[in-house]
């Protein structure tokens, strides 16, 4: 559906988790089912685990369980969680039995406060049983249209990286000085830009500050509006920012802002439209649609500069693989002009590809999650309607039998072709969940990860200004996230790198249909 999140996700299952706490506890352990996880204290000893330990808690009972899929009694709900890719892999393709749209969808209507007409038509057909309408269908194929490689992408990738060559260039300081800022907080900033204008086109509603910050405010308050209890108190400043961006939409929509937009705005707007949703929803579920195209390629970003500046050896080695990857040119007036491609750096720069991949790897988090529509068996596993079925990619990518003895270590040549045999199959890499609901939005994200990542690496020499690189904890990682965001951020000394003074840059993507493979359904062979 995408209103708020593709697969992998989060956010529907632990909704799940803090609101039945509310409800009594619901039905007995068939043996037939998986086997169930240890609890040290009866009925809400899950619920506390997770709240101690959030989205480690998976990994903890998976070391204490034997099994390829466990079940979590919850107050008022079962949980099947999945340990094993072999059984992402079946899980996934009974993905009408086995089903995300009807969770997302209670979620979307949750989170986006959205109206009782609009609950009503999101609930039609909303899992596809009848065919391929309503405004579920709709909008799931709408996305997919507008984000796979082609022109339409690349339209979105050339705006874009437009936005983040003109952040770069306001970030570097001019010869001989420094500059001192907060690295994540820089990065969210340059990259909400760079993202919502690529979307949402030059009358992009973020392009006021204010918007933007009640974004961020809205985010950081997810929790506090699924809990639902007493939201006017608990969720008064979430719920006030969350107007504040929907009004902001509504005045974008009414000016014909999203005319201008690209084509995944457009097609959005056009599925909400023909299902005869009201301007006021289709603004407050674009506000839950930012999520999915903002909150995971910050943190990403952030780790992937952080890891590779960090290991002075690694940094060295990456630059020497972009610089060759850079064309110069020097007009008659002696100006210099570096140029990168994006598609160059899939291709030439396998070392700079396989740290980010490990990025993805060494900080997900992310949890594909499904509702069990009607009993079924999973191999000799009977799953029973109403239970929710997780498949937490941490667990997959923290897991010693698969990865290695060096799993819980940031590899970053882990994912080069010549380490493919030390490795786990492609099916073990979970950083965009899989299946029916694998993120549509991986290949734009991939591209913008990748131009600030090497822009930076080419042009800029930072260094900690505490002198150290002590890594942030990840804590207080927000349930909208799939990828770790960091407790605090990292004050960082900014300088332009020696001999790259004054240098103009240009980052551009050629227009290309071929699909760098970052998961298994991306179909290439890397042989």
């Amino acid at each position: 559906m995408g209103y708020i999140v593709t697969d992998p996700t989060v956010l529907a299952a632990t909704v799940v988790v803090v609101s039945v706490v509310y409800f009594i506890l619901r039905g007995g352990h068939d043996p037939r089912e998986p086997p169930l996880a240890p609890s040290s204290i009866p009925i809400i000893g899950h619920v506390v685990g997770l709240s101690r330990r959030g989205f480690n808690y998976y990994v903890d009972l998976s070391e204490r369980t034997d099994a390829p899929i466990f079940t979590m009694s919850l107050p008022g709900q079962k949980m099947y969680v999945v340990t094993k890719p072999e059984l992402v892999q079946v899980i996934q393709k009974q993905h009408k039995t086995l089903a995300f749209p009807p969770i997302e969808a209670k979620f979307a209507s949750t989170v986006c406060g959205a109206s009782l007409e609009a609950k009503a038509i999101l609930a039609k057909n909303v899992n596809g049983d009848e065919g391929d309408f309503g405004l579920s269908m709709d909008s799931y194929a709408a996305m997919r249209a507008a984000l796979k490689p082609g022109p339409e992408l690349d339209d979105m990738n050339s705006s874009m990286l437009l936005e983040i060559v003109e952040a770069l260039d306001k970030l570097e300081p001019p010869k001989g000085e420094s500059r001192n800022l907060g690295m994540y907080g820089w990065l969210r900033g340059a990259i909400t830009t760079a993202t919502t204008r690529s979307v949402y086109g030059p009358m992009n509603p973020y392009n006021d500050k204010s918007v933007a910050d009640a974004f961020w405010e809205f985010e950081a308050g997810l929790m506090s509006i699924l809990v639902g209890v007493l939201p006017a108190i608990t969720a008064r400043k979430a719920i006030a920012a969350r107007t504040k961006v929907s009004k902001a939409f509504e005045e974008y929509y009414n000016k014909g802002g999203v005319k201008l937009g690209s084509a995944y705005a457009k097609n959005r707007y056009q599925s909400e439209a023909d299902n005869n949703l009201s301007l006021e929803d289709i603004a407050r579920f674009e506000v839950g649609g930012s999520i999915a195209v903002l909150v995971n390629t910050a943190p990403a970003a952030f780790w992937t500069i952080v890891l590779i500046y960090s290991q002075s050896d690694l940094l060295s080695d990456i630059r020497k693989e972009v610089d060759a990857c850079t064309e110069t040119t020097t007009d008659d007036k002696g100006s210099v002009t570096k140029a990168l491609n994006i598609n160059t750096l899939k291709e030439a720069c396998p070392l700079l590809l396989s740290a980010y991949q490990e990025v993805l790897r060494y900080c997900s988090m992310g949890t594909s999650v499904r509702e069990v529509m009607e009993d079924i068996y999973v191999g000799s596993f009977l799953l029973k309607k109403g239970a929710m079925v997780q498949m937490p990619s941490r667990v997959i990518h923290q897991d010693a039998s698969l990865w290695g003895a060096s799993v819980k270590d940031f590899n970053p040549r882990r994912f080069l072709r010549e380490e493919k045999k030390n490795r786990p199959g492609d099916a073990c890499f979970r950083a965009f969940g899989g299946g029916k609901t694998l993120c549509p939005g991986r290949h734009f994200a991939t591209n913008e990860i990748l131009a600030v990542v090497a822009v930076f690496i080419a042009r800029l020499d930072i260094s900690p200004a505490n002198g150290s690189w002590d890594l942030p904890t990840t804590h207080n990682t927000n349930i909208a996230a799939t990828v770790m965001e960091p407790d605090n951020d990292i004050k960082i000394q900014v300088q332009a790198r020696h001999g790259y003074e004054g240098v103009q840059w240009v980052v551009n993507l050629h227009h290309s249909e071929k699909i760098f493979a970052l998961v298994t359904e991306d179909h290439i062979d890397e042989e």
